[in-house]
């Protein structure tokens, strides 16, 4: 999972796509970086590690231009590194940047390809640079000295035919402006807003979440629709056009139990209510399994469990407390790439308050339950500090399949409830009792939210995928090249020899 930000604008951008960048951090923590075009020269900055370490003055003075494009990214299993840093950029046609959210699940067929048929160069194995280079060549086929709207969206109507899997792109052209696009689902999300100052010209931003455009004082527009493709120039034209056949607005239901910040709104609905929604639906759920309960008190993980665990102990009628204190300092450990760096953050993120505790039925609430090690530590922590009875409640129904569609959890033997009953996890996890979402209740916590959704991509909950003709040969094929990336090997995502390229310095 990434963060995307893109912007036109009537002075320099690269200090709001800064900001913009650091209200999307949640999105990924491993890399970060801009690019900018100032009169027809891009110029680059990206590398390792927060936006905050990535970035210095004397970078910052050196993006210049009004208009360009911003990424945060977090790594796959050992595909960490400046290598993949993102934007990605090829000289021909016209000199164009592109990032990119999500996963293209036919990369390897389009990488083929690409070197075969289309006589392209990838210098990685990212399925990013995959994107870049066919949105590159099918511009390139139009033949056109300087492209038009038209000729854009002609490109990526093209690419939407070529491309299978979720993704949202923003790409910049040199001498032309800013492009955003999305699949035909829609199933990573991509927000537009506006900005308009002293009566001059609107200024326009694309971004992953809408917060993105709070801290730079846009106004939301709406969202790129499923299969929709913007340009905006860079004389600050907004143009918009569907390049997809048949789009269906089905977005990834687990950007709203996790991934997003809850003060966005994303496809018109809030992430905030639908956790909302998350906890009340899960109260009733309790309140029907165990009517005469004992819990003394709802304790969150923090932070994405926060909102629905608040909702969850008003339902019941019992205290809500923190109970855990979290180290702002340690990362997120759902996206740290490996499995001991998982275990050895828990303790140093969260530490409990045993006041909260000491003799108490506590019931944990959490987002939801993936590999199982993070609750399962934080369950003993819990009996540590004094609790009588731990009993945990997920959020979300049990994540039993792998996710094709950029969330790091394609293999399946890494997720406890994969081929595991409820009581089979609870007894790994250690939990006195364990209740989990019922996935049609977390459908209906979203839908409500937005009527004209189609649906939502839960395959992680259903093992249906909506893209991509996804089998168990592709399935047993990420899991393997997922196991030699772990072993050691040569890191999932990055060619031999595999360097950055224009104007970055590491």
């Amino acid at each position: 999972m990434c963060g995307l930000v893109g912007m036109v604008a009537g002075r320099d951008v690269a200090a709001d796509i800064y900001d913009a960048l650091t209200m999307l951090q949640h999105r990924g923590q491993d890399a970060a970086g801009i690019m900018t075009c100032d009169d027809g020269k891009l110029m680059q900055r990206k590398g390792e590690g927060l936006v905050r370490d990535v970035f210095r003055t004397s970078h910052m003075e050196q993006l210049l231009g009004r208009f360009g494009i911003g990424h945060v990214r977090y790594p796959t299993q050992g595909s960490s590194g400046t290598a993949l840093a993102q934007p990605f950029y090829v000289n021909s046609p016209y000199g164009i940047a592109l990032a990119h959210n999500g996963n293209l699940t036919n990369s390897k067929f389009l990488s083929d390809e690409l070197f075969k048929s289309d006589l392209r160069h990838l210098n990685t194995d990212s399925d990013s640079e995959v994107l870049l280079n066919v949105f590159a060549h099918e511009l390139n086929r139009l033949g056109k000295l300087e492209p038009e709207p038209a000729d854009i969206f002609q490109a990526i109507r093209r690419l939407h035919k070529r491309c299978e899997g979720g993704y949202a792109a923003v790409a910049l052209i040199a001498g032309f402006g800013l492009v955003a696009f999305r699949d035909p689902f829609g199933i990573r999300p991509l927000v537009v807003g506006q900005r308009v100052a002293n009566g001059k010209h609107p200024e326009y931003m694309v971004a992953s979440e809408s917060v993105a455009l709070d801290v730079a004082g846009y106004d939301l527009i709406g969202d790129v629709q499923p299969g929709e493709a913007i340009c905006v120039t860079q004389s600050g034209q907004l143009h918009r056009q569907q390049c997809a056949d048949k789009p269906k607005l089905m977005p990834c239901i687990f950007e709203h139990v996790y991934f997003a910040r809850p003060d966005s709104l994303i496809d018109s609905i809030s992430v905030y209510k639908t956790r909302m929604r998350q906890g009340a639906a899960l109260a009733k759920k309790i309140l029907r399994e165990l009517p005469e309960h004992d819990i003394d008190v709802v304790i969150p993980i923090p932070d994405t469990s926060r909102v629905a665990g608040q909702s969850l102990a008003y339902e019941l009628g019992v205290k809500f407390r923190e109970g855990f204190m979290k180290n702002r300092y340690i990362g997120r450990t759902f996206i740290m790439p490996g499995q001991s760096e998982r275990k050895k953050s828990v303790r140093q993120k969260l530490n409990p308050v045993p006041l909260e505790f000491q003799d108490k039925a506590v019931l944990l609430v959490d987002d939801s339950i993936v590999r199982g090690t993070t609750c399962g530590q934080i369950i003993q922590m819990a009996r540590e500090a004094g609790a009588k009875q731990v009993y945990f409640a997920s959020a979300a129904p049990p994540v039993r399949y792998p996710n094709v569609y950029g969330i790091d959890m394609p293999a399946a033997n890494e997720l406890i409830a994969h081929g595991r009953s409820v009581e089979e996890v609870r007894q790994e996890i250690g939990a006195d009792w364990l209740v989990y979402q019922d996935l049609e209740d977390l459908i209906e916590c979203s839908r409500e939210g937005n009527p004209d959704v189609n649906g939502f991509e839960s395959s992680v909950f259903d093992g249906k995928y909506l893209a991509g003709n996804i089998d168990d040969t592709y399935l047993q094929s990420i899991e393997a090249a997922r196991s030699e990336g772990a072993k050691g090997g040569r890191p999932l995502g990055v060619s031999d020899g595999a360097v950055v390229g224009l104007h970055n310095d590491g």
